[in-house]
């Protein structure tokens, strides 16, 4: 049995025929930029996060830098970051001139560890981005009330977390602004890439509107610099289709987290931590394993499959590695990084699949005893 990571055939042959009419709409219509769709969607993925506004932009690392742009950040400011996330989220910071600041991660969520961002305030600190990392929020409550103390702007990776829940809010409703990644294979993912920003400030909408479309509030008068950042009319079809299944997928997700989380019981293996009032959506399903590169090795040879997220943590990465960063600086991040593994994990996995993968894993530590 061939258990792919990730599959998404089967849920674009469920959904065929409501995005090829969806599809068909835009193509009949030819109102390709900033069409209907674009705005409809943004309206209902600002009322599924809860918040005023959500903005339609090309990619989640676009949603990022441009609400960064957005509170005023650039060249001379730092931006708070975890050390353990993908590159988009120190990039963004630096697209806009400002400088990334790491820090360490809880060992527990993988997220940033709050009680370490203190530390790294300076007088140039501007802003903190947390990141809700493989769809389990961060730490909500100690963030804000850091920002709050600072002064600080707040501005939300929630690019794997869409749906994902802290202490009763959505996550997209909590901070200053926060950035979500439509790419394909996240919970809503669309055909392409795509992203949005929500928000309940008003003047952060009016500037990214204008940031997303070569500068300019007004046709042909182009006040900020002349980015194009625009959210295609077919992706926010697709999404439209996408976004009323996601509490569904999301429920699955969450279904077949509990079934590995009960299969695998191994001291080898350490699985993520969802505190008391969060509600992780399982982007990705993830364990810390001993061994891992030949547990991964072995999992290959049964046709399963893995992957690492993320093999290197993003202050050791050349492009930042030049600087200030070196190896054992943040001992936790790089220790998930030789760690981690994901495991497959989409909506339409089986109960058995699910079985067979865990049932793998626990072969391989039994064997790797004996031997």
């Amino acid at each position: 049995m061939d258990i792919p990571l990730i599959e998404l055939t089967t849920q674009h042959k469920t959904l065929r025929n409501e995005i090829n009419t969806a599809i068909q709409g835009v193509l009949d219509s030819g109102d390709f930029i900033l069409g209907r769709d674009v705005s409809k969607l943004e309206e209902e993925f600002a009322s599924y996060c809860g918040t005023k506004y959500a903005i339609g932009v090309d990619s989640g690392l676009s949603a990022l830098e441009l609400s960064l742009r957005a509170f005023d950040i650039g060249p001379g400011d730092e931006v708070i970051v975890p050390a353990h996330t993908h590159i988009a989220t120190p990039a963004a910071v630096s697209l806009t001139g400002a400088t990334p600041v790491f820090v360490d991660v809880d060992p527990q969520t993988w997220n940033i560890d709050a009680e370490m961002i203190e530390n790294a305030i300076t007088s140039q600190t501007k802003a903190i981005i947390p990141v809700h990392l493989f769809g389990l929020p961060a730490d909500m409550h100690m963030v804000l009330g850091i920002a709050e103390k600072y002064n600080l702007t707040v501005i939300e990776d929630a690019c794997q977390a869409h749906g994902a829940m802290y202490k009763g809010y959505r996550v997209g409703n909590l901070g200053n602004a926060a950035a979500f990644s439509f790419y394909p294979t996240n919970n809503l993912g669309a055909c392409g890439d795509a992203g949005m920003v929500t928000t309940n400030d008003a003047r952060v909408v009016e500037k990214m509107r204008a940031f997303r479309n070569c500068g300019q509030r007004v046709k042909n008068l182009h006040e900020y610099a002349p980015f194009n950042h625009r959210l295609d009319t077919l992706q926010a079809a697709i999404l439209r289709i996408k976004l009323e299944h996601l509490d569904e997928w999301t429920a699955s997700r969450r279904r077949l987290s509990d079934l590995y989380n009960e299969l695998l019981i191994d001291p080898h293996i350490t699985r993520h931590v969802e505190p008391p009032g969060y509600k992780h959506v399982y982007y990705l399903y993830s364990i810390r394993a001993k061994n891992r590169d030949a547990l991964q090795c072995h999992l290959q040879g049964c046709g399963i499959g893995t992957a690492v997220h993320y093999p290197k943590p993003v202050h050791l990465q050349p492009y930042y590695s030049q600087g200030k960063s070196r190896a054992g600086q943040f001992p936790i991040a790089e220790k998930l990084c030789n760690e981690i593994l994901s495991l497959p994990m989409y909506p339409e996995l089986t109960t058995a699949q699910v079985e067979v993968v865990a049932d793998e894993i626990i072969n391989f530590y039994r064997s790797t005893k004996e031997d």
